[in-house]
């Protein structure tokens, strides 16, 4: 790497050199302490001594997850439930929201219908109010025609009579 980091573009190559020797000096510490911990056996009882009390914080820490652990667990199957609710109360309204919107559809349909046939109906009237009108008309006109008849007859029997009779 340091080859590499020597090949590079000088304002590349001064910021990674320096990076490189930090990170030699950070090896090297962890290695003196490594040996360091290695070589110190000579303090096995104390070490024991902490690995006992280690384990037993190990044990309180461990309960103590534990007891987290099935807190979040009861919470978590609480949710669960809860979304299991609230999965089936909207399929209730979803379902219910499906047989209103049929219902209106129908509603819909017989409006139309009764529409048409409120037309239907309005255009019948309009033709039975044009054939009322027609025949009312063609009524008077007969009752015209009739009295003229009758009164040209009573005409022709006046005029009968007065030659008949002046005669």
């Amino acid at each position: 790497m340091d080859l590499e980091a020597r090949s590079l573009q000088p304002n590349v190559k001064a910021v990674l050199l320096a990076k490189l020797r930090e990170y030699k000096s950070d090896l090297n510490n962890l290695k003196s302490e490594h040996k360091r911990l290695a070589s110190s056996n000579s303090n096995q009882a104390a070490r024991d001594d902490l690995l006992e009390s280690g384990m037993a914080d190990a044990m309180s820490v461990s309960a103590n997850q534990r007891g987290r652990l099935m807190m979040s667990t009861e919470r978590l199957n609480e949710s669960s439930d809860r979304i299991k609710e609230s999965r089936r109360t909207m399929l209730e309204t979803e379902e219910l929201g499906v047989s209103i919107l049929q219902d209106l559809h129908q509603q819909r349909q017989s409006l139309l219908h009764a529409n048409d046939t409120l037309h239907g109906v309005d255009d019948n009237i309009s033709k039975s109010k044009k054939i009322l009108t027609n025949m009312s008309r063609r009524m008077s006109r007969n009752k015209w025609i009739i009295s003229s008849i009758i009164v040209v007859l009573v005409v022709a029997i006046a005029l009968i009579l007065y030659f008949k009779l002046s005669k």
